[in-house]
């Protein structure tokens, strides 16, 4: 037929302009969270499985296992351990489990699946994996499980700090 639209091409001549104008997102798809002592991290969303917020009592307490942990959850038929990312990464105040849900980011690598309570969750966002760099005024106890920091005030001194979620996974402080 004469006249009617190809639409194998691809040229997108025939679209609204709103679509024509949208520009692909730079960087990597991260997901931004805060621990309990108020310090700011990312994932990548490549490692997360998913995110959740159960209600407190459907984590079970497991006794005569390491403090970081808080127990375990049952996810579609999986049980999976939840900890306290804050405490593993080495802060002092413990997540405050005593709301109506706890916010629970499962991160997955091979067959190994594993919760991380935090404080707050921010959000996705795309982030510049180009701009990371080296993290300075790391704490030892972090250090071991961050690739690297985006530098986001420097005058304020306020950094986005990524993490390495198959160090965190794969970590001995797990048997502590």
């Amino acid at each position: 037929m004469v006249g009617s639209p190809d639409f194998l091409t691809g040229r997108g001549q025939d679209q609204a302009p709103e679509f024509q104008e949208l520009e692909s997102p730079e960087g990597e798809l991260h997901l931004r969270f805060y621990t309990p002592s108020g310090a700011e991290f990312a994932l990548p969303a490549t490692g997360i499985r998913e995110v959740l917020s159960p209600s407190p009592d459907r984590i079970t307490p497991v006794p005569n296992v390491s403090p970081l942990l808080l127990g375990t959850l049952n996810v579609r038929g999986r049980v999976v351990w939840v900890a306290d990312l804050g405490q593993f990464l080495g802060d002092a105040a413990a997540l405050n489990t005593d709301r109506p849900e706890i916010s629970v980011i499962a991160i997955e690598d091979q067959d190994i699946m594993l919760g991380l309570a935090v404080d707050r969750i921010l959000g996705m966002e795309w982030l510049d994996i180009e701009n990371v760099q080296a993290a300075t005024a790391v704490p030892d106890s972090v250090a071991p499980f961050l690739r690297g920091e985006w530098i986001l005030d420097k005058e304020g001194g306020q950094s986005l700090r990524l993490l390495d979620q198959v160090s965190i996974l794969r970590s001995a402080r797990w048997a502590a």
